[in-house]
């Protein structure tokens, strides 16, 4: 590991002060950095351990710097030694109290210690020009869930992947169709993501949807409410 950093609490990551300005109103052409949301487990099928593995070479091999968990156990680790073997750049973003739990991977580059979870999903934020979800429990859901919200209300344009790897997000891709049909998901404020079924088909959409958007865009959404 190259680099170790404590971060404080004192202010949001970036030094920023407020939540306008923590935010980002547009999407990057170019895309350094993505972030991977995934679990500390490895769940019941090999298929995503394989995914996992498959996504941090590819990273790699494109010059894309992951962002992720921090973490050494499960998915998590699975994603950054494949990246870190595959002679990619691995950052890793982990709450001091999940030090021992989740077993921090020294071995990455760059590794930064928070002091709670908000600085650490913001400073993700703020790292990444793309999110990808892998298989994972609550806290992924949480943190999948958090994104789709802020690009549903006009905070962010950045690309995020849900990667539906054998059906695991089936449930809840069902639970967001169930929220459209009983209109809690109206017209004119659709949830934006992709949705793919592999691993090889991330980067491309990922690509696909990295196009500059307007500004103004944050503003359209607000008078939709």
């Amino acid at each position: 590991m190259n680099e170790m950093t404590k971060m404080p609490v004192t202010k949001p990551a970036g030094g920023k002060t407020n939540q306008n300005s923590t935010l980002k109103s547009e999407t990057p052409a170019r895309i350094e950095g993505v972030c991977v949301y995934c679990g500390s487990g490895k769940g019941l099928d090999p298929a995503y351990t394989i995914a996992a593995r498959k996504l941090g070479k590819t990273l790699a091999d494109n010059g894309i710097r992951l962002i992720y968990g921090g973490g050494s156990l499960g998915l998590m680790g699975e994603v950054a030694r494949a990246a870190l073997g595959a002679g990619g750049k691995v950052t890793g973003i982990i709450p001091e109290f999940l030090g021992n739990r989740e077993h921090m991977l020294k071995d990455i580059d760059e590794l930064i210690v928070v002091e709670n979870m908000h600085v650490r999903k913001q400073l993700m934020f703020d790292r990444a020009d793309a999110f990808v979800a892998l298989p994972g429990g609550v806290g992924t859901l949480e943190e999948l869930v958090e994104q789709l919200t802020w690009s549903q209300l006009g905070r962010h344009s950045k690309p995020i992947v849900v990667a539906n790897i054998n059906g695991f997000w089936n449930p809840f891709l069902n639970l967001l169709d169930h929220m459209k049909a009983e209109t809690f998901i109206r017209a004119g404020l659709d949830v934006h993501f992709s949705v793919v079924d592999t691993a090889e088909e991330i980067l491309p959409t990922i690509f696909g949807k990295a196009a500059p958007t307007s500004e103004s865009k944050e503003q359209e959404v607000i008078h939709r409410f």
